[in-house]
């Protein structure tokens, strides 16, 4: 996503809008494995709302997560 900075003076510059990305290792307590997923701050709360197995499903019926 595109839009600008708008400086004090009124003066716009373009910048990007990047979303907010980590790299987090989490543990799949179905397996006994840790898996380490870029996932953004809202997957992170998405993942501690409903837990990361359902997450994983989800992702892998979306084609986002393969593993």
């Amino acid at each position: 996503m595109v839009g600008n900075n708008v400086s004090h003076s009124n003066k716009k510059t373009k910048r990007v809008f990047k979303p907010n990305l980590h790299v987090k290792k989490f543990y799949l307590a179905e397996e006994d494995k840790w898996i380490t997923l870029k996932v953004s701050a809202a997957g992170i709360r998405n993942i501690n709302k409903k837990g990361l197995s359902v997450c994983l499903k989800e992702a892998r019926e979306k084609g986002f997560y393969k593993g």
